[in-house]
């Protein structure tokens, strides 16, 4: 593996001439006529406190893998992007380029369902934790006896509230129909569990285990499904080494969890504003992201201005 260039993290997007829509805890949205652009910038949050400092490349690394993962999946659902190549944007945002590159992506705009779609395909985090308690997940029932991390018996469709801010809450595939319709559901659980069995048998042939993964959909025309967001990244999906698999622990993974552990021994009431993160571990976790990307994809992430 390649090592990880130094280089400063972008914290925020400065287009000032850009209508901005929405800053989340990654993602800085905006309004380009009727289309919009999505600027995945380096921050890097955890227990739902956006850190004071970045991790470098992030961004890009969840900008291009889920350009990869779009591309590979199309044929399952189409999905927002137009375009990832900076050069191919509108001319009003040349003058920004040089925030753009590698790290945007120009997409059509969707009314989006608020659920997050999650798959879950082993028994992991707020899953296993729900097991221990009622032998259930999200209300679906499970054999007894499974261990920490087991592989189960299929994927399931854990859908959850979509939240801007704090934690998302697990609901139940019945109260999702009731928030957008059982038509709807029933459909976004079916494209869901495609998207997440065929991404994890091509990763598993990488060598990576995707645990669990969450998906954002939006209707075009108000009829059209499409995927929205970003795919299948170490943002929004729990990734393992496969070597280093094992049931009855919990896993290594491709995320944030040198961020998490360092953060786990400091006295923090997890209250904003989080500490600064020490070199070591900012560059740790880059490299761990570099690391999903180069392996998924079989080539090291592409250098940009």
């Amino acid at each position: 593996m390649n090592t990880v260039p130094a280089a400063e993290p972008l914290l925020t997007s400065e287009l000032d001439d850009i209508e901005l829509i929405h800053r989340g805890k990654v993602r800085d949205v905006y309004a380009v006529g009727d289309h919009l652009l999505l600027v995945a910038t380096d921050r890097i949050s955890a227990f739902d406190v956006v850190l004071p400092g970045g991790v470098p490349s992030k961004g890009a690394v969840l900008t291009q893998l889920s350009c990869f993962w779009f591309k590979r999946l199309q044929h399952i659902v189409s999905n927002h992007l137009i375009s990832a190549e900076v050069d191919k944007f509108p001319e009003s945002l040349q003058p920004y380029a040089d925030q753009l590159a590698g790290r945007s992506m120009y997409a059509r705009h969707a009314n989006r369902f608020d659920v997050e779609c999650v798959v879950r395909g082993y028994l992991i985090g707020s899953g296993w934790r729900d097991y221990q308690r009622t032998g259930q997940v999200c209300g679906i029932e499970l054999p007894p006896g499974l261990q920490q991390a087991e592989r189960l018996p299929e994927p399931i469709f854990t859908p959850s509230t979509k939240a801007d801010s704090g934690h998302d809450e697990n609901v139940s595939v019945a109260q999702m129909a009731e928030l957008i319709g059982p038509e709807w559901t029933d459909r976004l659980a079916e494209v869901s569990l495609q998207l997440y069995s065929e991404a994890a048998e091509y990763a598993e042939s990488r060598g990576i285990i995707i645990a669990d993964t969450k998906f954002e959909f939006g209707l075009v025309d108000d009829e059209r499904l499409i995927l929205i967001d970003e795919a299948l990244t170490p943002d929004s999906s729990r990734f393992w080494p496969a070597a280093e698999y094992r049931r009855g622990v919990s896993p290594p993974s491709y995320d944030k969890e040198f961020v998490r552990e360092y953060l786990s021994h400091l006295d923090w009431d997890k209250s904003y504003p989080g500490p600064v993160l020490p070199d070591e571990i900012v560059q740790k976790t880059s490299a761990k992201y570099h690391e999903a990307y180069e392996v998924l994809t079989g080539a090291p992430l592409p250098e940009f201005p």
